[in-house]
């Protein structure tokens, strides 16, 4: 899938994208301090900046640069999405009635508890 594809499925618009191209930094001598091949992207509604520098050439560098952006943006989407079903489930297993067994083992540690509390104030020193 190219970078313009995934675009479109994580609904970002290229006018939502801010790109410039930058003198890269180094090694390669003159020929990198000349041209500016570096790509600096920025996802203007999240403010994800992303710097490429990877290849000596700009169509490269933009394309790599995209996919990067890309990339992170479908990790933060998964993330958040496992959040909500984490949440989901949390809440799910706290409104989960006890079983019988349970039931039982609760009732007896109440009773325990109960009966320390009672003895408490019997005691004559």
């Amino acid at each position: 899938m190219d970078s313009e594809a995934r675009l479109r499925a994580l609904g970002i618009e290229e006018d939502q994208l801010e790109e410039r191209f930058i003198k890269g930094s180094g090694a390669g001598g003159q020929k990198i301090n000349k041209t500016s091949s570096c790509v600096q992207l920025r996802h203007l509604p999240s403010g994800w900046e992303i710097k490429c520098q990877s290849s000596r050439s700009l169509s490269a560098n933009r394309e790599e640069a995209r996919q990067l952006l890309c990339d992170h943006l479908e990790a933060q989407a998964r993330a958040a999405r496992q959040n909500r079903l984490a949440r989901r489930s949390k809440i799910r297993a706290q409104k989960r009635r006890p079983s019988a067994s349970q039931k039982k083992k609760n009732i007896e540690q109440k009773r325990r508890h109960g009966d320390k509390k009672r003895l408490r104030g019997k005691l004559d020193w």
